[in-house]
């Protein structure tokens, strides 16, 4: 058989022909991996590559299968994690010289070891930011993550490997982190899905922390289905997170229309100057087929839009610091220059600044949860641009702050709510454009069920670049 003959584009798919017996976990895996040696060192995906140990799962994956032996949806599944998790199958760099290669070695974070026991097939570790912030630096000997839509631009952090892997058939699935959009930046720029999990729903022992009041591990794949399909495994208490409850997920039927599914529908603040002008278009086509699927929209605002994007960067950096603090103290120069902006805006919060930071998220928490009492969901645009020309932050011509005007994704993690971005156009140029679904805490089957009704009319998230196209179409 052919790759375009055995890679299915999504992991429902995938799963279903695993049972059906018209694929094998091994032929996806070797898919995967050949789609790595052709297409990595144009995209920098990953890392670290695991291509024996994940050969190896695959082949146990198919002798459990034929067997009898069903570990569920992510059985022989190939899938990226992103290198500020903790893996025994290898070192954990987060894409950064200054991490101690000693640290988590040996160890599987709580998600990873949940993924084995389902029998996904981890192909290996993806590219981030240096510790899931600042830019790519040409100067460190790491990858440069590429757009697979476009190699000149910018795939979006701070899950950049996993997002590109996706997109161009490395793997169905993989794990990102958000602490600021880090999930939905490049599921939204790489034209896939991506979810951030309300704030302890996954546990995020056994990942380098970025904002410890702000962190999510969350799925990254094709489609809503795929990431309520990996949410299920991933989810769930854990003894070394003690900001980890007991909720775990039960990924219900996805399908159906959203009849009586009351529809807050957010403008303001989300088309600032300079948005591409395809995105108002493609908004308003999006929030038509929800209509058609039974949503009942109304016009709303997030309450302390300004207040919640300023105190996501504020408790982010201030978060930061405290981790990083004596490392930046010693190895300054070991660290990359966007990395140290990031940090060293932290030095100039005060701590009354901090507080009042705290003070503002617990306000709009419960501002926001008024207007869930009167809506659903709320939907809005995940980023207001295609992705971004990548040469400007290489050679430092370019703002990495000012590309915040343009991204919508701070908000969500201040307040801890759950957040699914997923495709819904393009721009004139072919690059993805994306919209996110937010509910109310613990509620994400609702938002996952909106998506996958959203996607049952829409083939955004079907499409796929064209340097990956031979590795991805479904079978004939």
């Amino acid at each position: 058989m052919t790759l375009s003959e055995i890679r299915p584009l999504t992991l429902t798919d995938a799963a279903a022909a695993l049972r059906a017996g018209t694929i094998t976990s091994r032929a996806l895996t070797e898919a995967s991996i050949d789609a790595a040696d052709r297409l990595d060192e144009q995209v920098g995906t990953y890392l670290h590559r695991f291509d024996e140990q994940a050969l190896a799962a695959a082949d146990r994956a198919d002798t459990e299968l034929a067997a009898g032996q069903d570990r569920g949806p992510l059985h022989g599944i190939p899938f990226g994690v992103k290198d500020i998790i903790a893996m025994a199958d290898g070192p954990t760099t987060a894409q950064s010289l200054v991490l101690d290669r000693a640290w988590g070695a040996g160890k599987d974070a709580p998600v990873v070891a949940r993924l084995k026991g389902a029998g996904a097939v981890i192909t290996g570790k993806t590219t981030t930011m240096e510790f899931a912030c600042g830019m790519p630096d040409v100067g460190k000997p790491f990858p440069i993550p590429r757009n697979p839509w476009d190699l000149a631009t910018w795939p979006g952090g701070s899950s950049s490997g996993t997002g590109s892997g996706v997109a161009a058939g490395m793997f169905l699935a993989g794990l990102g982190t958000d602490t600021a959009g880090s999930i939905r930046i490049p599921a939204a720029l790489c034209g896939i899905t991506g979810l951030m999990p309300t704030f302890g729903r996954v546990p995020k022992s056994g990942c380098v922390p970025l904002g410890y009041s702000l962190d999510h591990i969350g799925p990254m794949a094709r489609s809503a289905a795929d990431c309520a399909a990996v949410l299920e495994v991933i989810a769930g208490p854990h003894a070394s997170d003690p900001d980890c409850v007991d909720a775990p997920f039960a990924a219900n039927s996805t399908a159906g229309d959203l009849t009586g599914l009351r529809v807050g529908v957010v403008r303001a603040g989300h088309f600032p100057g300079g948005a591409d002008p395809a995105l108002a278009g493609a908004f308003d086509a999006a929030i038509a087929e929800i209509v058609a699927l039974g949503g009942d929209p109304v016009e709303v605002e997030l309450p302390f839009l300004a207040q919640m994007m300023t105190a996501d960067i504020v408790t982010m950096a201030c978060e930061a610091l405290a981790y990083h603090r004596t490392d930046l103290t010693h190895r300054w120069d070991d660290y990359f220059g966007a990395t140290r902006m990031m940090l060293a805006q932290g030095a100039l919060v005060s701590g009354a600044d901090y507080v009042q930071a705290q003070r503002m998220r617990r306000a709009a928490q419960l501002a926001l949860g008024r207007l869930f009492e009167q809506i659903d969901v709320v939907v809005c645009p995940t980023i207001s641009i295609g992705a971004p020309q990548l040469a400007g932050f290489l050679d430092g011509t370019d703002d990495v702050m000012a590309l915040f005007t343009y991204i919508h994704t701070g908000y969500w993690d201040t307040v801890g709510n759950p957040v699914l971005a997923l495709p819904m156009g393009a721009t004139a140029t072919g690059l993805p454009l994306s919209l996110q679904i937010a509910g109310r805490p613990f509620e994400e089957a609702t938002i996952l069920r909106a998506g996958a009704a959203f996607q049952a009319r829409t083939d955004h998230h079907l499409r796929v670049p064209a340097l990956a196209a031979v590795t991805t179409e479904l079978a004939a």
